[in-house]
C-alpha cells in the first residue's frame, strides 16, 4: 500500500493541489454544522491545517486540537498565522491521544478514505467526544468529485489508472451514512457540497496538480517524455477553458453528522 503520510508530506504543495478547495468545502461544511460559539473541537487527520484555519476563523472555539500522522504536515499547520489558538500534534487517526468525553465537536475533513480502518476511527470520534456533542466528517465523492479528477481521467486514457485511497468506497453518502449508523450515532444527517476550482490558465493547472503530493504525483514523475507531452495536450484540449485562458469546473463532497449518544 503506497505510505499516505509520505504522499501528503509536503505542506505548501499540498496547499496548492488540494488545501485552498478543502477550505471552500469546509466553510459550508462548518455552516451545516452550525456549532455554538465556545466549543472545544478536535480536528482529525488536519494536515497542514487548511481547515483547523477556518474553524478558528468561523467557529469561534474555546479549545482547539489538531493531529495528524505526517510530521511535516504539522510543522506547516504550526506556521499558520491562521492557527495560532490551535494546538497541533502528531498522532494516529485510529488510536487518539485523547481521553475520553473531551471534546464538544470532532471532526475529520478529507481523510477518511485514506485510512486503513475507518470504522476503528469513528469509534475514536466518537469515544473522545462527550455525550450530545457532534461528530462530522466529509470526503471528496471519489473519484470522480475531486478537484484533480481532469487529470486522473486523462492518466487512464493513457493506460496509466492512478491509485485511489484504499477505502475509497467509503465516500459515497451512502457508505458515510451507514458507517455512523454502525458507530451509534443519533440524528444522522447527509449533505453534499460542491465548490468551484478555478485556475489562471493552463500553466497553472498543470503546477497545481502535478506537486510533489498526492496519489498522482508518484504516477507523473515516472512518465516518459512523449506520455507527458500527450497528457498535457489532451488536457489542454479537453479543460473547459474560458476566452481568457481561465480554467473552471466543479467539485463535490459528501458529508456525515451524528450527535454521540450517552
Amino acid at each position: 500500500m503506497q505510505d499516505n503520510n509520505a504522499m501528503f508530506a509536503d505542506g505548501a504543495a499540498y496547499e496548492r493541489l488540494m488545501g485552498r478547495w478543502s477550505q471552500k468545502i469546509g466553510q459550508h461544511f462548518l455552516d451545516w454544522l452550525a456549532a455554538t460559539p465556545g466549543k472545544d473541537w478536535l480536528d482529525v487527520g488536519c494536515g497542514n491545517g487548511a481547515f483547523t484555519e477556518i474553524i478558528q476563523a468561523r467557529s469561534a472555539p474555546a479549545r482547539l486540537a489538531g493531529l495528524d500522522a505526517s510530521e511535516s504536515q504539522i510543522a506547516y499547520a504550526r506556521q499558520r498565522a491562521g492557527c495560532n489558538a490551535a494546538a497541533f500534534q502528531v498522532g494516529d487517526a485510529q488510536n487518539l491521544a485523547f481521553p475520553d468525553a473531551s471534546f464538544d465537536v470532532s471532526v475529520m475533513a478529507l481523510v477518511i478514505a485514506f485510512l486503513p480502518d475507518p470504522a476503528r476511527a469513528v469509534a475514536e470520534l466518537a469515544r473522545v467526544t462527550r455525550p450530545g456533542g457532534t461528530c462530522a466528517s466529509y470526503m471528496w465523492d471519489l473519484p470522480s468529485g475531486v478537484p484533480t479528477f481532469p487529470l486522473y481521467r486523462e492518466l487512464a486514457a493513457l493506460g496509466h489508472v492512478a491509485p485511489m485511497p484504499p477505502n475509497a468506497k467509503i465516500s459515497s453518502s451512502a457508505a458515510l451514512q451507514q458507517l455512523w449508523q454502525d458507530a451509534g450515532f443519533e440524528a444522522i444527517e447527509v449533505q453534499t457540497f460542491t465548490t468551484p476550482v478555478i485556475f489562471d490558465d493552463f500553466e497553472d493547472f498543470w503546477a497545481s496538480n502535478s506537486g510533489s503530493v498526492g496519489p498522482q504525483a508518484a504516477m507523473l514523475h515516472s512518465l516518459n517524455d512523449a506520455d507527458r507531452s500527450n497528457l498535457r495536450a489532451a488536457l489542454r484540449q479537453k479543460l473547459p477553458t474560458d476566452a481568457a485562458g481561465r480554467i473552471a469546473y466543479s467539485a463535490t463532497a459528501n458529508a456525515v453528522k451524528g450527535r454521540r449518544a450517552g
